[in-house]
């Protein structure tokens, strides 16, 4: 099915002049990737008064960043027990006014609610539900433990079958779509210079004295990039890119995840629910995502049967309300899924100019404002707000 266009209006506009351009500029600042991560670096940078541009292989936005569910789990950074649980936490402080800052800027609404996420468990699943909640209490997050009947009375449409469950009330959830459009129109209000259509080939690079390499530009089928620094922030697409800097074995690699919509008014619910990797994730216009799966298929992003028909299987598990809801879509994306569980956010140890942010997973819009905030000032030599030690990635030998 095709996607609903994100840029019209003004922002389309833009973006259609900039690629016409004769005279290209030479930026301070390239990156490669125009998904909500280098969006939202591109943002920040340009907040800075840096001039920057973006080069996207495709449409910005329309890949992973759109095909997400807009979850927003909380976080505390006070109390986090890990380098992750800190980016979360760092990012949470963020989301409210970064979303209140970009509908004054532009008049689009992200659609940023904290609708409350509940965590569901079945028979036999006491244990990890307990387990899990003490994690987000050890982390200074607040947590509700429910029985069945309290579950009930939050939810009543909820199957008898789940036996327990825990709420966070600081979950919250933005519209993947609506928070692209702003972050775009946001980058062109801020002098941004976007251009779709220019997936990068490699690189001109340069041999320095002290044996690092300082690239010089990024290459596409119709010109070359200059800029005085470089980010790498194309998502599941990342590994190609970085081989063109001499990095051929990034371990970041697509995981397809597909997602049902259905809709339903009046909604049944009105929490996101949660049960694992699996969720159901309510509109206030009666829409309504059951995501999603993790299956490595390369870069394969079709619907398949069995996906699908999981998917449905267990929304109506859930909510069986559900049965008599409208199928309205299904689509499916690709999570740049990463070993260590978290992205890598640095500069890449054997050039002095090139940075990376890539490898989210499933995480790229919950982490994208503390990614962009923290790689600029990264980029910019700024004192960062979190130590970024622990998202290294590793050289070439």
């Amino acid at each position: 099915m095709t996607k609903p266009g994100l840029f019209q209006g003004r922002a389309s506009a833009l973006i259609a002049s900039q690629m016409n351009v004769v005279a290209e500029p030479h930026p301070d600042v390239l990156i490669v990737g125009g998904g909500v991560i280098g969006l939202s670096i591109a943002y920040f940078l340009a907040t800075e008064r840096l001039s920057v541009t973006v080069l996207d292989q495709g449409q910005p936005g329309q890949e992973a960043s759109w095909a997400g569910a807009g979850m927003l789990p909380p976080g505390n950074l006070d109390f986090a027990q890990d380098p992750a649980s800190r980016l979360r936490g760092f990012s949470h402080r963020l989301w409210a006014g970064f979303s209140r800052e970009l509908r004054e800027m532009t008049g689009i609404d992200n659609g940023y609610v904290e609708s409350g996420g509940i965590e569901l468990a079945f028979s036999g699943e006491s244990q990890r539900l307990q387990h899990e909640a003490q994690g987000w209490r050890d982390e200074g997050v607040a947590v509700e433990t429910l029985s069945f009947t309290q579950l009930r009375h939050i939810e009543p449409a909820v199957n008898g079958d789940v036996e327990s469950a825990y709420r966070l009330r600081q979950f919250a959830q933005v519209r993947n779509p609506r928070h692209v459009k702003a972050l775009v129109a946001a980058c062109l209000a801020r002098g941004v210079r976007i251009l779709p259509g220019c997936g990068v080939l490699g690189f001109k690079v340069d041999k320095q004295s002290d044996g690092r390499t300082r690239v010089l530009a990024a290459r596409t089928i119709e010109r070359d990039f200059s800029a005085d620094k470089f980010v790498v922030a194309g998502g599941a697409w990342t590994q190609s890119i970085l081989a063109g800097l001499g990095i051929p074995d990034v371990p970041i690699s697509p995981v397809r995840g597909q997602i049902v919509l259905l809709s339903s008014l009046p909604l049944p619910f009105s929490h996101v629910l949660n049960h694992g990797s699996r969720y159901l994730v309510p509109r206030t216009d009666g829409r309504i995502l059951i995501g999603s799966t993790e299956e490595h298929v390369g870069f394969d992003k079709s619907n398949t049967a069995a996906g699908v028909a999981g998917l449905l299987e267990f929304g109506q598990h859930v909510i069986p309300k559900l049965a008599n809801a409208k199928l309205e879509r299904t689509w499916s994306g690709l999570r740049p899924g990463s070993p260590i569980g978290s992205p890598y956010l640095c500069q890449l140890s054997h050039s002095s100019n090139a940075y990376v942010a890539a490898g989210h997973f499933r995480s790229g819009l919950q982490l994208s404002p503390g990614t962009g905030r923290l790689m600029a000032q990264l980029i910019t030599g700024r004192q960062l707000e979190l130590d970024l030690a622990a998202f290294q990635l590793a050289g070439p030998a």
